[in-house]
């Protein structure tokens, strides 16, 4: 099955955690935090329109400039969303931190949003405008579920909230319902290929009655029920889930479990050997045999470990075997 994007880490396992998320149609891209970003071309990060930080630990957020920069001079905004209490005021600074002499109201306005998760939503919201050469503007919350960052037609963002000795998030992309045509069904039911089909796709997704009609044109209208007989294929969405910088224990590892439940790739954070639980749990990171047995408690279909601390350069298989080791006992 074609998914709706490829998720690949953007740099080695033992360098700066960012997971870039490219939607295969589309110029669009995600990130998972916001590492050094500087193995991303300019051209993959102008596509980003939305990043998530975990937190703002230095390995997390030092790629924020590079993105900024090469986003500053282009109309479409750019959406943070962070984890930690104040995460807004950090964006703020941040972009305090340069000198705007060079903007003005006739600059392109160029549009940053900000949102800081509470632990259960998105609690507070700002805007900084070039033209207003970043001031910080108040702006309501949007309306989300629980636990949602995103929520869009196609797809949405999850975030679980984590224990890394400072607020941290975990991430998951879900793709909505996949809903594919069938042409031959189509010729058979004699209706042509069109913008029509889209209003039908979301009929199917929202959960609309059978007997909903779904105008085909002007003059030509089709019972829901006999698209999705004939012409309509569904499919479960692809999971994508990101777990970093968490410590062991029991109320981490229950968030994890149910963000990562049944994905199809998790990246996880495999940060010591077990032989160095003691100073894993000294540092609020999990081990790969930790990172291992979540990944089999979840049902994951893939997993991709990450976040290696650097003191096993060159013990990099050990930390993937113990890893699969306990993923798969």
């Amino acid at each position: 099955m074609t998914w709706l994007v490829q998720a690949r880490l953007v740099n080695d396992p033992f360098s700066d955690p960012a997971l870039f998320i490219d939607f295969r149609f589309g110029r669009r891209a995600l990130l998972f935090d916001l590492g050094d970003l500087t193995a991303l071309s300019a051209r993959e990060l102008s596509r980003v329109s939305h990043a998530f930080v975990s937190h703002t630990h230095m390995d997390h957020f030092a790629g924020f400039d590079r993105l900024l920069r090469l986003c500053l001079h282009r109309l479409a905004p750019l959406h943070l969303t962070g984890r930690p209490p104040g995460f807004l005021d950090q964006v703020e600074h941040k972009l305090r931190a340069y000198t705007w002499n060079l903007l003005d109201a006739g600059s392109l306005d160029f549009r940053l949003t900000a949102a800081e998760f509470d632990g259960a939503r998105v609690a507070r919201l700002g805007e900084f405008r070039a033209q207003e050469t970043f001031r910080r503007r108040p702006l309501p919350a949007p309306a989300l579920p629980p636990g949602t960052l995103l929520d869009e037609a196609e797809f949405r963002v999850e975030g679980a909230a984590l224990d890394h000795g400072t607020p941290s998030l975990a991430f998951a992309f879900q793709e909505k319902l996949r809903i594919n045509v069938w042409r031959e069904g189509l010729d058979q039911l004699g209706l042509p290929v069109g913008a029509w089909l889209n209003d039908a796709k979301q009929a199917v997704r929202r959960g609309a009655p059978d007997d909903s009609r779904i105008q085909v044109s002007h003059d030509l209208s089709i019972p829901l029920s006999r698209l999705k007989q004939h012409a309509l294929r569904t499919t479960r969405g692809h999971r994508i889930a990101y777990v970093v910088d968490a410590a062991f224990h029991a109320a981490n590892s229950a968030k994890i479990l149910v963000l990562a439940s049944g994905a199809d790739q998790l990246f996880i954070e495999t940060a010591f050997l077990q032989e160095d639980a003691e100073l894993a749990a000294e540092r609020r990171h999990l081990t790969a045999a930790q990172a291992g047995m979540l990944t089999g408690k979840a049902g994951v279909a893939r997993v991709v470990p990450f976040h290696f601390s650097p003191r096993y350069i060159g013990r990099e298989d050990e930390l993937r075997r113990e890893m699969e080791a306990a993923w798969r006992g």
